[in-house]
């Protein structure tokens, strides 16, 4: 087996398969742009190698990623902030484009989540094809409520949830929604006990290694195809617009200022 320890992630290679580990335990596995960009690194490297037929997504610690940074405080922000006075294609360079980049990933992937999976870290663990959670898993979106703001850079709750009604409700409320009603909903497609988690995704892995690549990724492709006939990647890149109008206004920045006179943790302002 190979193992690269990359910025804030573990990347392993044994065999057909491929892990990508989220490795910030002392942070909630929170999304630091080292992170985001060790991701990219070890998708690019499992895409290109023809060996790797797989990849799995996981997480150290006790639970799967928090989302981003609470205060926001990202070089790349910081940077088009001085240059503009705007958070914009800053926000599209970490939060949307790796996003896509893991949605078009064009190899199975499957997340394997424990314990939470909250804001930005709601898309490493529901975008992937097959979701494997143990029975501890929860999921929940706080940004309307507890940030003001539209959702995540990308909003890819309408596709993932495929239903109008729950897709807004968890949006506009920060529905926390536990292992067996993300099972319920359609959101991941296991759930197992804590202790069964690692066995059950490594043999799924391997159960799905023994096809052939091409097949495998021709089966995908014509997935990908489908989602995208019905507006996923065009979307993907208005929600990121639509959150870089909401940030540039008076009412938002107001209603930030509230929030943390209320709160310093956005679980609280909920």
């Amino acid at each position: 087996m190979e193992t690269r320890e990359l910025d804030h992630v573990v990347y392993e290679k044994d065999g057909p398969i491929a892990r990508i580990i989220l490795n910030n335990p002392e942070r909630a596995n929170a999304q630091t742009s080292e992170m985001v960009h060790s991701v990219n690194t070890a998708l690019d490297d499992a895409q290109y190698d023809y060996d790797i037929k797989v990849v799995i997504i996981k997480a150290n610690g006790k639970g799967f990623c928090s989302g981003h940074v609470p205060d926001g405080s990202y070089p790349e922000f910081k940077a088009e902030l001085e240059a503009s006075g705007k958070v914009w294609r800053s926000a599209a360079q970490l939060f949307l484009w790796p996003v896509l980049k893991l949605w078009e990933f064009p190899k199975p992937v499957i997340s394997q989540v424990h314990g939470y999976a909250i804001g930005g870290g709601t898309t490493w663990a529901l975008i992937p094809e097959i979701t494997v959670c143990s029975d501890d898993a929860w999921f929940q979106m706080p940004l309307v409520p507890g940030f003001g703001l539209p959702g995540s850079e990308t909003m890819f709750e309408p596709w993932v949830f495929m239903n109008y009604k729950r897709a807004a409700e968890y949006l506009y409320t920060a529905q926390k929604i536990s292992a067996d009603q993300a099972l319920e909903f359609g959101l991941v497609n296991r759930v197992v006990p804590r202790d069964q988690l690692e066995s059950e995704v490594e043999e799924l892995a391997a159960k799905i290694a023994k096809a052939p690549l091409i097949t495998l990724q021709a089966t995908k492709a014509g997935i990908l195809r489908a989602w995208e006939n019905m507006g996923f990647r065009t979307h993907q890149q208005a929600s990121n617009d639509l959150q870089a109008v909401v940030t540039g206004s008076k009412e938002f920045q107001d209603y930030m200022v509230e929030l943390m006179k209320k709160a310093a943790k956005p679980s609280d302002r909920v």
